[in-house]
């Protein structure tokens, strides 16, 4: 049950209660005068086109992608789309790296993919359970799957470019990514599409199909509405020949598989509304996601210790057969009151279960009589909130406009687990390619927050307008905090506007973080070598410097102009973001003191260790621009054009020194050193441009996109492989599509990555490029598969 103290409730009761007499002092203004209502459990946009996507008139910068915007590219990828439309947000795609590949990070502003805040509907939207960890962009963080949501349920997507925890609380440090799904049955809403496509080298074929229908519910009383997803892919290899050794039976022949994974995708997702009353209306959405395919390994040579060659004379590349199966219920019923309080309350539920089983491998502790398929274990990440969401317009008689009053609160629970493989998956070494979680790694671990929030926004006056929230939080494993923000806008006139927000925000460590626990393997110095990642509380982690982790706090400020002159339109806005005791994960502790200490606490088979720590302090300043123009020809057509472009670096601030134990027992390590400080400093392109035009004359359409992605760089050991920092290039990537139609049917073909343009490839010695064998980096932002090509067929009604 949840309690919650009088105080906390108070404030939001005095203040209505002072605004209350002059609210009776006078009647409300008229629609003219008075501002829409601010609604604080979603992200409020009002009077946008398309045409640009930004949201000028708003006292922050938001991008809105359109359902037509996510038809606009070939890729099916809720993530990749967003990435190429919404400059400040990278999708980076990782072929490996334990199942990254198959749940894939987004990223906004340069920042790790769990300092955005993903909703769906305004409802905050559960975490995934796999953490990503080893090379990927995005390392340590388990973020929200954004490719669990069904493309086909999608109305628009609003992304909040700022920090919002005082909205929303944790993770909102970045901004909000806000999924807005298709609503009522009406004439025209009704769709359904297949769309085929394949890589010009050959492979990676691909098909999905896609329906959303809608019906009505007792008359006009409500709606519902069923959107699926059907889909496979063939994976893609961009894979070196292997030349490392002469004598070996595969020598010269690709021997790593690199590139897109194969990945069968289930989708589904209900959302429903029906008016119980006059003045309340009952909603909810349900949704189930399936996503199954195969992660690459590292590949092992025929005379490797790591086979066994009774059974794979040749060497063998082994495979993590992973599954994401995904589900969320929101349920809810809001309403207003006859004094004008509008109220919500809500239920939410999510959950993620992801299971990462080797096959086509081998145990070698386990001799000639290995199976070469296991079961390594279960992750399962459960997500259960509860919502009150209070919200009035007051009238006040000193201001020209009413002010908006919300508050409400919310309480969270949160719970991490993970489930132990069969022992022959972790005996001895355990399984190739992903040894299994074992007893002692499994358990199950929850914690609960109690939070209160309190907004008010205001058109102060014709032409200033402002808002000010405060949000407290109260979770059981590290405490206590409190965010705030403060936002204003000034029309300097009908055209021309200046806007700013400053405020705090946190995210809480995630229980992931705390808590997993795995071992894998990493290239280090050409070798493979097998790497545990510790729980922050094990006696071992601590040993090596581990300390209890807690919560990021984080100072944005965002200062920005919008200009509207006619048919153009403009925004512009630089920020700052300070984070503290931000939360990464630790370097790869190697060394031969480091595994004498294993070995001596029975990792045997253990060469290095690492965990996660608040060791860091960083500040992100970065600039976004937002252009669009639209142009109506008349009898010769309609032409729409946009332009963005986003920049932004990341500082290390200061490095937290090494804890005392860590003398204390010998150890003089690195804890976040070159490798990992390279991660966040210049992991991700420095600036992203984004160029689009669409063509409509009659039946025809004709859309391109230009997307530049900044330089970003790679950092290698500077003691086992010095020398081998590389930066990767800029490059250009042209999208093409034309579409017809007529009679509710659209037929569309389209080329991606026209010009078949790659990334730079590693340096020859690289760790990173394995003897050759993987010459593209993972951080690339658009792959390393080449041109894309495919069709589409879709039909609305």
């Amino acid at each position: 049950m949840l309690h919650l103290p009088f105080r906390r409730l108070a404030l939001p009761a005095l203040i209505a209660a002072a605004l209350a007499p002059a609210a009776h002092a006078q009647e409300a203004p008229s629609e003219a005068q008075a501002k829409p209502p601010t609604n604080l459990e979603s992200v409020v946009v009002t009077g946008t086109r398309s045409v640009n996507r930004s949201q000028e008139s708003s006292l922050s910068p938001i991008d809105i992608v359109t359902a037509k915007d996510l038809q606009s590219v070939g890729d099916t990828q809720l993530g990749a789309v967003l990435s190429r439309l919404v400059p400040s947000l990278n999708f980076p795609r990782a072929p490996g790296n334990d199942g990254s590949g198959i749940v894939r990070p987004a990223a906004l502003r340069g920042l790790s993919p769990d300092e955005t805040l993903v909703l769906v509907n305004g409802k905050r939207w559960h975490t995934t359970a796999l953490l990503n960890l080893q090379g990927a962009l995005g390392r340590g963080s388990a973020p929200a799957d954004l490719n669990s949501i069904p493309i086909s349920a999608v109305d628009h997507i609003e992304v909040l470019r700022d920090g919002a925890s005082a909205q929303y609380g944790s993770d909102a440090i970045a901004g909000v990514i806000n999924i807005v799904l298709k609503g009522a049955a009406k004439e025209g809403s009704n769709s359904a599409s297949i769309t085929a496509g394949r890589y010009s080298a050959g492979d990676g074929k691909q098909w999905q199909g896609e329906a959303s229908i809608g019906v009505p519910l007792g008359g006009d009383k409500g709606w519902a509405r069923l959107s699926v997803v059907q889909g496979h892919a063939d994976a893609t290899n961009r894979g070196g020949r292997d030349f490392r050794d002469p004598s070996s039976p595969v020598y010269g022949q690709r021997t790593q598989r690199i590139g897109e994974p194969d990945i069968s995708n289930h989708q589904a997702l209900l959302n429903v509304q029906y008016a119980v009353t006059s003045n309340a209306d009952f909603y909810a959405f349900a949704s189930t996601s399936s996503r199954e395919g195969t992660s690459p390994a590292l590949f092992r040579t025929y005379n490797s210790a790591r086979n066994i060659r009774s059974i794979y004379p040749n060497g063998f590349l082994p495979l993590n057969d992973v599954r994401s199966i995904d589900s969320a219920l929101v349920a809810g019923v809001r309403g207003t009151t006859a004094s004008g309080w509008r109220w919500d309350v809500s239920g939410n539920y999510g959950r993620d279960h992801v299971s990462i089983d080797p096959i086509h491998t081998l145990n070698v502790d386990l001799g000639a009589a290995s199976p070469t398929r296991f079961n390594a274990g279960r992750l399962i990440a459960t997500q259960k909130a509860f919502d009150v969401d209070i919200a009035k317009d007051l009238a006040v008689g000193w201001l020209q406009n009413p002010v908006t009053l919300a508050f409400g609160v919310e309480y969270l629970y949160q719970r991490y687990g993970i489930e132990a493989g069969d022992p022959s998956s972790y005996f001895g070494t355990g399984s190739q390619g992903f040894p299994g979680f074992t007893p002692g790694d499994s358990g199950y671990h929850a914690r609960h927050d109690v939070a209160e929030y309190i907004s008010l926004e205001n058109q102060i006056t014709d032409k200033l307008s402002g808002s000010l929230a405060v949000r407290h939080e109260d979770y059981t494993d590290f405490g206590n905090t409190t965010s705030g923000t403060l936002s204003a806008r000034y029309d300097f006139t009908d055209t021309f506007a200046l806007r700013g927000t400053a405020g705090t925000g946190f995210r809480a460590p995630s229980l992931a973080q705390q808590f997993y626990t795995t071992t894998s393997t990493n290239v280090i110095g050409g070798v493979p070598t097998q790497i545990r990642n510790f729980a922050v509380s094990d006696p071992v982690a601590r040993a090596l410097g581990a300390e209890p982790l807690k919560a990021e706090k984080s100072h944005n400020y965002t200062l920005g102009a919008t200009y509207l002159p006619g048919n153009w339109t403009f925004s512009l806005d630089v920020y700052q973001i300070t984070i503290g005791n931000r939360i990464v994960a630790s370097e790869n502790l190697v060394g031969d003191d480091v595994r004498a200490y294993l070995t001596s606490q029975g990792y045997t088979n253990i060469q290095g260790g690492s965990y996660f720590t608040n060791a860091l302090k960083t500040r992100t300043r970065g600039v976004d621009f937002s252009s669009g123009y639209r142009l109506d020809l008349g009898n010769a057509g309609l032409l729409q054009l946009t332009a963005a472009y986003n920049r932004n670096h990341t500082s290390i601030l200061s490095v937290a020194p090494n804890p005392p134990q860590l003398a204390q027992n010998g150890l003089e390590l690195v804890r976040v050193g070159h490798i990992a400080q390279g991660y966040i400093t210049e992991g991700a392109p420095r600036d992203k441009i984004a160029l689009g035009g669409d063509y409509t004359l009659g039946a025809w359409n004709f859309h391109s996109a230009l997307t530049r992605y900044g330089q970003f760089r790679q950092n290698q050991d500077p003691i086992s492989n010095p020398g081998y920092d590389q930066v990767f290039p800029a490059r250009w990537l042209l999208d093409l599509s034309a579409s017809f139609a007529t009679a509710g049917w659209t037929f569309t073909a389209g080329v991606d990555n026209l010009t078949n343009v790659y990334p730079q490839k590693y340096k020859a010695g690289s760790d990173g490029a394995v003897g050759g064998t993987w010459p593209y980096p993972d951080y690339s932002p658009f792959g390393y598969s080449g041109r894309y090509l495919y069709t589409r067929v879709a039909y609305r009604w």
